[in-house]
């Protein structure tokens, strides 16, 4: 799913030797996916010029298998787009990743099932048996490995498709929420989806992080980019419509239907009462911390203090 191996080391190399300058004052900020309505904020921001009135040229780049991790740490880009346990596993590793803005307060991972089975829980998917796609290396499937009895499940390939699952009624596969159950319903099947927060692991995920030595150096801009960040989530979430329109013409494969179903799908994941649009919390960050840790992913205690930045408010 990444294009890591598009990028040359010496690409990598080359731009963190140069210091990573931006190009031309842009502010560049890096997707890990295709432009759909987990980045509506994003772009209505800048469609909206909620960026340009908080001083920034926002260009977004970035896409499916962009190293986004490392195009932040050597300075390639000021932002990128990541997951929680990304950053977590990443500062283990020695990189100055810092998040700034969480865009899912749930995460909106989780496993889809037909419809026509009994199974009314997570346990349960597991209980029943049957076959499993996904992918084995993913943190959350450590964690699930770890916390429930996957003995009658036969865990399969995943194919980065639904088309198997339509196929197969005894199948489960992992989903994002906003994306592979919305296309299946369209396809005619009965789904129903567990979400992954169910079993207690619910790391931040589209979370906007930058280096630690831009916080130090730019605090203004942060608070900035958040501010105007926050903005285009709140003009996203109560009318969609236009960023949509704008992701639509980057991504041709995703039609105005699903466009508009995955906005609406996202939204409670992302706006929480009592919480504020992109908020995080030191204690959510050192349960992920434990969690990934005892999956032995972590090669030290987490500093939950040091891998996110609450940009004070303009």
């Amino acid at each position: 799913m990444r294009w890591a191996r598009a990028l040359s080391l010496s690409v990598l190399i080359a731009a963190a030797a140069c210091g990573g300058d931006r190009q031309h004052g842009k502010t560049r900020v890096a997707l890990n996916w295709k432009p759909e309505p987990e980045f509506g904020g994003l772009f209505e921001a800048n469609r909206s010029g909620a960026f340009a009135r908080g001083g920034l040229d926002v260009e977004i780049t970035g896409g499916p298998g962009a190293p986004v991790v490392q195009m932040i740490d050597s300075g390639q880009v000021e932002y990128g787009v990541v997951s929680a346990d990304e950053v977590l596993i990443a500062r283990d590793r020695g990189a100055d990743v810092v998040a700034v803005f969480a865009t899912y307060q749930t995460n909106p991972q989780g496993l889809m099932v037909h419809g026509e089975r009994r199974a009314a829980s997570l346990a349960d998917v597991f209980s029943e048996g049957g076959k499993l796609a996904v992918e084995p290396g993913l943190a959350y499937v450590k964690f699930l490995s770890s916390h429930y009895d996957l003995s009658k499940v036969a865990v399969v390939p995943y194919s980065y498709s639904i088309a198997p699952f339509l196929t197969d009624p005894e199948l489960a596969q992992q989903v994002f929420v906003t994306a592979e159950p919305i296309a299946a319903r369209r396809a005619g099947a009965n789904v129903r989806v567990f979400l992954v927060a169910e079993s207690g692991f619910d790391p931040y995920t589209a979370v906007y992080a930058t280096r630690g030595a831009r916080i130090r150096e730019a605090p203004a801009e942060i608070a900035s980019f958040v501010d105007a960040l926050r903005e285009g989530w709140r003009a996203f979430l109560s009318d969609p419509a236009a960023a949509n329109g704008e992701m639509a013409q980057r991504n041709p494969e995703m039609d105005a239907e699903t466009f508009a179903q995955a906005a609406k799908a996202q939204h409670p994941l992302i706006e929480v009462a009592g919480s504020e649009l992109g908020a995080m919390a030191t204690e959510r960050w050192a349960e992920l911390g434990r969690q990934l840790h005892e999956l032995h992913l972590l090669d030290r205690p987490a500093q939950p203090e040091a891998c996110f930045f609450a940009a004070p408010r303009r």
